[in-house]
């Protein structure tokens, strides 16, 4: 299966494992991910996401998500979907 990038991250919160994404289109819970940037390179299924802190299934293209990850990222990593 082919990734398709789906947006960048704009932010990391070390302290809890999760980044924000501005995603570049939509994205669910259930979806895998792959974050690429520097030395890092996460898969893993989105377990759970957030808009403006309230748990939400689905999100559309222009959104900004947060996600927990299993590692640290950064800002302007990029998220794909698998």
């Amino acid at each position: 299966m082919a990734e398709k990038l789906i947006g960048e991250v704009s932010d990391f919160f070390a302290h809890v494992n999760a980044a924000a994404i501005k995603l570049a289109a939509a994205l669910k819970v259930g979806d895998s991910i792959r974050v690429k940037g520097g030395e890092t390179d996460i898969t893993q299924a989105v377990e759970s996401m957030q808009i403006n802190r309230k748990p939400v299934q689905s999100a559309k293209k222009g959104d900004e998500v947060g996600i927990l990850l299993k590692e640290k990222a950064r800002k302007g990593y990029k998220v794909y979907k698998l």
